[in-house]
Order: C-alpha cells, then sequence, then structure tokens
C-alpha cells in the first residue's frame, strides 16, 4: 500500500506497520485514506505518507519488507523520515506457532481450511487464558533485534535519514481473553533498544488507551476508532517536528 503525490514542501514519511496503520473502527481501508493516522501526521507535516503494512505484522515481517519489497526499495531514496510503526502483534498471544497459525491459509480442501480456522479462532481466547498470554507471536528479543535489523539496514543506506518507533499498543479483545501478559516484557525491550539507537517512540499505550473503550472503537478491542487515529497523526507529527537535525 503506498500513498499519492508528494505536496512541494511537505516531508514524505515512510511507515512500515501493521493494521493498526489501515484499519478503522469498522475494519480495513484503503492507505490513502485521510483519517488513517500516518495520514493524519502526513497532513499536520503538509506532506505525504507512503504506508507498507500488512494484518498481523510484526517487527520481523517489517524486516522481511525492507530487505524484499521492490517498492520499499524504490521509496528509501526518496523519503524524509522512517517510521517503524510495528511491535504491537508481536505481543499478542500465539498458543499455536506462528508456522502453523499462518499456515491454516494453505490447508486443503477448502473445507478442511474453513473447519481449522474455526477451530483456532474459537480456541484461542481459551488457550490465552489457559496458558496466560504465553507463547506471543514475537518474543522481546526478536522483535528488538528484527528492528536492530531495520535500523542498521537503513543506516548503511540513508545516515541522514530519521527513524521513528512505537511503544507497543494495548488492547482489550475477547479473541484473546483480554490477556496481555507479553506487553510489558515487550515495552521494556523496545524501550531499552531506543535508548540505545536513540530513535524516539510514539507511545501508542498512552495515546490510544483512554479511547479502546470509546464509541467509535473498532468492536475488536484492538483496532482503533477515529479519535485514537487523530491522536496519534497528531503526536506523529509533533514528534518529527522536534527531531534533531542530522548530519
Amino acid at each position: 500500500m503506498t500513498g499519492a503525490g508528494r505536496p512541494a514542501g511537505g516531508p514524505r514519511l515512510l511507515v512500515l506497520g501493521d493494521s493498526l496503520a489501515f484499519h478503522g473502527p469498522a475494519g480495513p481501508l484503503p492507505a490513502d485514506d485521510a483519517r488513517l493516522w500516518p495520514n493524519v501526521a502526513a497532513a499536520a507535516l503538509g506532506g505525504v505518507a507512503d504506508l507498507v503494512a500488512g494484518i498481523g505484522w510484526t517487527a520481523r515481517d517489517v524486516w522481511w519488507a525492507l530487505t524484499r519489497d521492490p517498492r520499499v526499495w524504490a521509496l528509501l531514496p526518496a523519503v524524509d523520515v522512517l517510521v517503524l510503526a510495528v511491535g504491537s502483534m508481536d505481543t499478542l498471544p500465539s498458543p499455536l506457532p506462528t508456522a502453523l497459525r499462518e499456515g491454516i491459509r494453505y490447508l486443503r480442501p477448502d473445507p478442511l481450511r474453513r473447519w481449522a480456522r474455526r477451530g483456532y479462532v474459537a480456541a484461542q481466547p481459551h488457550l490465552a487464558r489457559l496458558l496466560r498470554g504465553r507463547p506471543v507471536a514475537l518474543p522481546p528479543a526478536l522483535t528488538v533485534r528484527y528492528l536492530d535489523r531495520c535500523w542498521r539496514a537503513v543506516r548503511a543506506l540513508r545516515p541522514d535519514l530519521p527513524v521513528v518507533g512505537v511503544v507497543p499498543s494495548v488492547h482489550r479483545s475477547a479473541a484473546y481473553a483480554y490477556v496481555h501478559t507479553g506487553h510489558a516484557p515487550a515495552v521494556a525491550a523496545v524501550r531499552a533498544w531506543s535508548h540505545r539507537r536513540d530513535v524516539p517512540l510514539l507511545d501508542l499505550p498512552t495515546l490510544v488507551r483512554p479511547h479502546l473503550a470509546g464509541a467509535d472503537a473498532n468492536p475488536d478491542g484492538m483496532h482503533w476508532g477515529w479519535a485514537a487515529h487523530r491522536r496519534v497523526g497528531d503526536a506523529l507529527a509533533e514528534t518529527i517536528t522536534h527531531l534533531p537535525p542530522r548530519r
């Protein structure tokens, strides 16, 4: 998913993210929807946002996008700020190993795939509660490892390019039995990485937690309503405005 042309004089943002970047209160939307937080931030800065994202993407998926997606290769020389907007999905309970969970989509015949998916969706909240939120989709050590790989790769290509990260978001989702024990360890690991690499972080939990139970929040308890998108977008614009100049 990518945005449109760049207004004269405005910064161009490259946002590598997960579904929080393109889901609104009623589900997924095209990347150029003006209400999504990457576009809210870009508009506040007089610029444009390019979004490359996917449902359930973790820091590992963003590393793969950075190294395997020619769209990203084409964008990197032209952008003014890189936003690594991942880490939130890494923290979610994942009772099945990722390879098995993601492999459900490849099952054939179709009735078997649908049966397996229904069974996993039904079992997931019970398993999340029984296993106390473990294992998670991606352990904190791996989240940080992939974020750092992204940071180092970008530094090698564009040493002048500012990078912004995020503190993993929170949820109140029945699909995970409201369990989120993987969140605190991930936050600690990401904050330590941010301090080590001097990467400013957008504090998603502080920004969105008050909105998750709001009238316009997504009923899934994970994705955001428009008030949260506006707040995150405005906060990102403010963060970018105060970035120190790089040499």
